[in-house]
């Protein structure tokens, strides 16, 4: 038998979780790629919420203070796209620990980050080709960003940090869960938080309370913020994340990043023992 040398320096440990951590997200990417309903499934979501949301609903919204309702939608939709990708991510996990693939993972002498790492970095991908579908779908529709190139990447950007933020939530809470079924009670959590958000409707149209809510929600800040980039009408609001947005854009994935990455970690690693 071969024994697999276990890197002992700093530096060779974090060549070593690198290097796996890339391997189990091809292994992931394969598998996704190879499962033609599940690519074409995630690449049509996009598609139906702006065919659904533009033109079904868009013709009896109005943007307060005027302005085109579709550029209003847009941004949010992104960011809707960016919090339902958590549910894929915690189903990803839950389906790999309920066939066994994450204990074959654990009895393999590899870091013992690169599973969490390997599932982040396969995720990050779909997000990025997920946005891309969505955006084009954005453009066809009539959708412009006005802000120029440098606030558009910058608006992209806030939208993906909010996406690998949320990874991590994902992760965790696909290493807690029992069964793959699991996964569609927290589709039924994930909905209001997407919904209680400027995504759709301005917060100041809704009951004083909630709109406060749906100012604070991690949602809100980037959709309000990504609108201020993309030059696409906003609303502003009455609490000091409304009137902070790009600051809370920021502060809210980090935030989570910081909770919950270690937290996965910590669970991957509390379940190989």
């Amino acid at each position: 038998m071969t024994t697999v040398p276990i890197p002992r320096t700093i530096g060779a440990k974090l060549r070593w979780a690198i290097h796996d951590g890339l391997t189990v997200a091809r292994r992931d990417l394969t598998h996704w790629i190879r499962s033609a309903e599940e690519v074409l499934g995630g690449l049509l979501f996009p598609i139906l919420s702006v065919v659904l949301f533009g033109y079904v609903f868009g013709s009896a919204m109005l943007v307060p203070g005027g302005g085109d309702y579709r550029e209003f939608l847009l941004p949010g939709l992104f960011g809707m796209t960016m919090v339902f990708g958590l549910v894929i991510t915690a189903n990803a996990i839950a389906i790999d620990s309920a066939r066994g693939v994450t204990d074959r993972f654990r009895s393999m002498p590899m870091a013992s980050s690169a599973v969490v790492s390997g599932r982040s970095v396969a995720d990050m991908v779909r997000a990025t080709l997920d946005l891309a579908v969505l955006v084009l779908c954005g453009l066809l529709v009539g959708w412009r960003p006005h802000g120029g190139f440098a606030a558009t990447m910058a608006a992209i950007g806030l939208l993906l940090l909010l996406r690998f933020a949320l990874i991590w939530l994902g992760i965790y809470i696909g290493l807690l869960l029992r069964t793959p079924e699991s996964t569609s009670a927290l589709f039924l959590l994930v909905l209001p938080f997407a919904m209680i958000a400027n995504t759709f409707v301005p917060p100041a149209l809704m009951p004083s309370w909630l709109g406060h809510v749906a100012e604070w929600n991690p949602m809100s800040a980037t959709v309000a913020a990504t609108r201020e980039l993309f030059g696409n009408p906003d609303v502003g609001g009455e609490t000091w994340a409304a009137q902070h947005p790009l600051f809370m854009a920021i502060a809210w994935p980090v935030v989570l990043i910081l909770v919950f990455f270690p937290l996965s970690v910590n669970r991957f690693q509390r379940m190989s023992r």
